[in-house]
C-alpha cells in the first residue's frame, strides 16, 4: 500500500508546483504554547504581519482545528522551534531519547502527566509514539485548497514522507486526507522499520451554525524488526572503537528474527445541534445558547509478536515458533448537553458516557499458579461535568468525571486557571487528581514464552499533579510540575527473576520536574536554551529519570540576497543528560522496564544544521552526532542498544495554496 501513497505524494507535488499562491512573508501564526516549542521565536519574525494574500484572503483564514476546537493557523515560518520539530514524530522530542533507527521506540528522559482518563489504555507503549490518537488528528478550514508535503532521509536505505491535502467545497464543508509512510533499514542487524499512518477528516456546519459535525477515519500499521540489542561481546567491540566494527552489521545481536506489529483502525464522530439560542436584540450579540451533542469512537487494535524460533533471551517457550496475537476493541459513546451564558455561567457541560471494551487472546492458559483467562471485557457507564469561563484577563476551567461500575473504577477532578498579563506574558496553574486502572497489559498478558503469562488484580493508580507555568516572550518560559503516584504500575525484574514482568509499587512515587527555556539574541546571532531539572524524592527504585537535561543551540540567522528571498539559519545544537539508571527495552511486550544495575548517559551530542526558507518551502540539512567518533563510544538509547553514529540527514517541508 505504501508505494501507492508514494505515487499519490508525488502527484500532489507535481500538481501543486504549478498552483502556488504567495502568502505574506513570515506571518507569526503559531499560536500554540511557546514553552512547548522550547524556543523563543526570532524578534524579527514573531510579530503578526497582517498583509493580505489578495483582496479577500488573509493568512488567518487558513485554520487548523483540534478535537477540542482550539484553533491555530497554517504556519509557514522558519524558526528554531520548527527545527526542533523536524523529526520523525514532528514534535519537539527533548524529553525523548530516540533509538538508532528511525521509526523505532523512544526512551523517556522525562515525563509529563498532563492527561487524565477514566479508562486504562491498551499498553505496548513503545509502539505508540508514532500512533495518532484522537487528540492528534487535526481538522481544517481553508479558503483555497492547501497542501503540505514533507520528506526526510532515513537511516540506510530509507526515508519518511508525509503529505496532507485539504479543501473546502464551501464555507461549511471541509475535507482532508493525510498520509505518512516510512521505511528505514537501519545500520544494525534486523531493525527495519516499516510504518504507515492514514488519516481522513470531514467537518461541516450549517449556514445558521446550529449543527456542527467533525469526523475522522484513521488506519495505521506500525511494523518493526527486532534484534534484542547487542550481545555482551558485541558491546565490548562497539565500545572499543575498533574500526573493524564501524560497519555496524558486523556486531552480533541477541537474535535476528523478531518482529512486532501494531495495527489500528479508528472511526470517530463528534456532532451537536443548537436547540435554543437567545440574542441581544439591540447589539445582536449572543447571550446564551443550549445544545445537545454526541461523540462516537470505535477503535480496533491488533498487537502481534512473531519469531521464527524461540530464543533463550526470553527464557523457555511452549512452542518452537513464537506467534503471539492480541486483539483489542473499544466502543465509546457520549451524550452531552452544553449551556453557554457568557454573562453568568460561561460554558457548562453535562455528559454521560458508555465505554464497551474487549481485550482478548486466542485461548486460556493454565499453569502452576492457576488459570489465566483469555479475555477482559466490560461495559462501563460514566457521568461528568465541565465548566469554563472568561473573567477579564482570567480563564477558569474545571472538570470532573467518575465511572459508575464497581469492577472498573475510575474518576478524576481537574481545576485550571490562566491569567494573561498582556500579549507577551501569561501565567497558568493546574491541579488534578486521577484514579484509574493500570493499562490492560499489566492486568493480563499471554505469550508463547513461559515467563510472559500473568493475570493480575492490580489496584488503581492514584495520580495527583500540580502544574505552574509562565509563558513570556520578554522574560522566559518556565514550568514546574509536581506529581505524586500511589500504586505505581511498572515493568521490572523481580528478585531472583530473569525476565521483566508487570509489577506494582507499594511505595509512593514523588516526582518533580522544572523546565526553563530562554533565547538570547545579539544582532543576527542567537543562543536558544532549554534546561530540565528532575528529582524523584521517593520511589526512585521504580521511577528512573536523569537529574538534568540541557539543549543549547547557537545559530546565525539572516535574510540573504536582494528582496529577502532566502531566510537562512546556520548553527550547532548541544544536547546532554546526566547519567542515570536508564530503562531497558523489551521488544516482546513493547515496553521499557526498570533496571538498576548500570548507569547510562553523561555523553555530549552535537548536531550541526543548515536551515533555509524560500517562499513557502523550508529546507533542513542536519549533521547529526558529529562528535561520535572522538568523544567515546559510550552512547546508548537503552541498555544494549547503541544510539546512532554520525549521519547526514536532509529534508524539506513544502506548503502550497492553490
Amino acid at each position: 500500500m505504501q508505494k501507492y501513497f508514494t505515487i499519490l505524494f508525488f502527484l500532489l507535488l507535481a500538481t501543486s508546483a504549478y498552483s502556488q499562491v504567495k502568502l505574506p512573508q513570515n506571518p507569526s501564526i503559531d499560536m500554540s504554547n511557546r514553552f512547548e516549542q522550547n524556543s523563543t521565536d526570532s524578534l524579527n519574525f514573531r510579530e503578526e504581519i497582517k498583509v493580505k494574500i489578495s483582496e479577500k484572503t488573509h493568512y488567518s483564514d487558513f485554520k487548523v482545528i483540534d478535537y477540542k476546537n482550539d484553533t491555530t493557523f497554517v504556519d509557514t515560518t522558519l524558526t528554531i522551534s520548527k527545527y526542533y520539530k523536524f523529526n520523525f514524530l514532528r514534535k519537539d522530542n527533548i524529553e525523548l531519547m530516540p533509538m538508532s533507527n528511525q521509526g523505532q521506540a523512544f526512551n523517556n528522559l522525562a515525563y509529563s502527566f498532563d492527561k487524565v482518563s477514566l479508562y486504562p489504555a491498551l499498553g505496548e507503549r513503545a509502539k505508540h509514539f508514532n500512533y495518532y490518537e484522537v487528540e492528534d488528528v487535526k481538522y481544517y478550514e481553508v479558503p483555497t485548497p492547501t497542501t503540505e508535503l514533507s520528506y526526510r532521509t532515513g537511516m540506510n536505505q530509507g526515508q519518511v514522507m508525509e503529505g496532507m491535502f485539504t479543501f473546502n467545497t464551501s464555507k461549511q464543508l471541509n475535507a482532508s486526507i493525510a498520509f505518512k509512510g516510512m521505511r528505514s533499514l537501519g545500520h544494525y542487524r534486523n531493525i527495519l522499520s516499516d510504518q504507515s499512518n492514514l488519516r481522513m477528516t470531514l467537518s461541516y456546519h450549517t449556514k445558521d451554525k446550529r449543527y456542527f459535525i467533525k469526523s475522522h477515519i484513521a488506519a495505521q500499521n506500525l511494523k518493526n524488526d527486532e534484534n534484542g540489542g547487542l550481545t555482551e561481546e558485541a558491546i565490548v567491540n562497539f565500545e572499543s572503537g575498533d574500526s573493524n566494527f564501524s560497519d555496524r552489521e558486523r556486531l552480533v545481536t541477541n537474535f535476528t528474527d523478531g518482529e512486532n506489529v501494531l495495527r489500528g483502525n479508528r472511526y470517530f464522530l463528534d456532532h451537536n445541534f443548537k436547540i435554543w439560542q437567545q440574542k441581544d436584540s439591540v447589539a445582536n450579540r449572543k447571550l446564551s445558547n443550549f445544545r445537545v451533542g454526541h461523540i462516537f469512537n470505535y477503535e480496533r487494535k491488533h498487537y502481534e509478536y512473531h519469531q521464527n524460533s524461540a530464543n533463550s533471551y526470553f527464557g523457555g517457550a511452549f512452542v518452537s515458533e513464537i506467534d503471539d496475537r492480541l486483539k483489542y476493541t473499544s466502543l465509546y459513546n457520549e451524550i452531552y448537553v452544553d449551556f453557554t451564558s457568557p454573562y453568568v455561567l460561561g460554558n457548562f457541560r453535562m455528559k454521560i458516557s458508555d465505554f464497551d471494551y474487549s481485550y482478548s487472546y486466542n485461548s486460556i492458559h493454565i499453569n502452576e499458579d492457576g488459570v489465566i483467562p483469555n479475555i477482559l471485557t466490560e461495559n462501563v457507564l460514566a457521568v461528568g461535568a465541565e465548566w469554563q469561563t472568561n473573567l477579564n484577563k482570567f480563564n477558569l476551567r474545571a472538570e470532573a468525571s467518575t465511572n459508575l461500575n464497581d469492577d472498573l473504577k475510575g474518576s478524576f477532578i481537574v481545576a485550571a486557571a490562566s491569567y494573561k498579563v498582556d500579549s507577551l506574558t501569561s501565567f497558568v496553574a493546574k491541579a488534578y487528581t486521577n484514579s484509574k486502572s493500570p493499562n490492560f497489559n499489566f492486568l493480563l498478558y499471554q505469550s508463547d514464552y513461559k515467563n510472559y503469562n500473568w493475570y493480575n488484580n492490580f489496584k488503581n493508580e492514584q495520580i495527583t499533579n500540580l502544574y505552574f507555568a509562565i509563558d513570556s516572550k520578554k522574560w522566559l518560559d518556565a514550568s514546574v510540575e509536581l506529581t505524586s503516584i500511589d500504586n505505581y504500575a511498572y515493568f521490572g525484574i523481580p528478585d531472583g527473576g530473569e525476565q521483566a514482568i508487570a509489577m506494582q509499587s507499594t511505595e509512593n512515587v514523588s516526582y518533580l520536574k522544572l523546565k526553563v527555556g530562554k533565547e538570547f539574541r545579539l544582532g543576527k546571532f542567537a543562543l536558544d536554551n532549554t534546561f530540565i531539572y528532575q528529582n524523584v524524592s521517593s520511589g526512585g527504585s521504580v521511577f528512573n529519570v536523569p537529574d538534568f537535561i540541557t539543549r543549547n543551540s547557537f545559530y546565525f540567522e539572516d535574510r540573504i540576497f536582494k528582496g529577502d528571498p532566502l531566510h537562512l539559519q546556520v548553527g550547532i545544537t548541544f544536547t546532554y543528560f546526566s547519567k542515570y539508571n536508564m530503562n531497558a527495552y523489551n521488544p516482546l511486550i513493547s515496553e521499557f522496564y526498570i533496571q538498576n544495575d548500570k548507569e547510562y548517559g553523561g555523553y555530549p551530542m552535537f548536531d550541526f544544521f543548515i536551515n533555509a526558507e524560500i517562499r513557502r518551502t523550508r529546507f533542513y540539512l542536519n549533521f547529526e552526532h558529529i562528535n561520535s567518533d572522538f568523544t567515546g563510544y559510550n552512547y546508548y538509547s537503552a541498555p544494549n542498544y547503541p544510539y546512532r553514529d554520525f549521519i547526514v540527514r536532509f529534508g524539506l517541508v513544502w506548503n502550497f495554496f492553490i
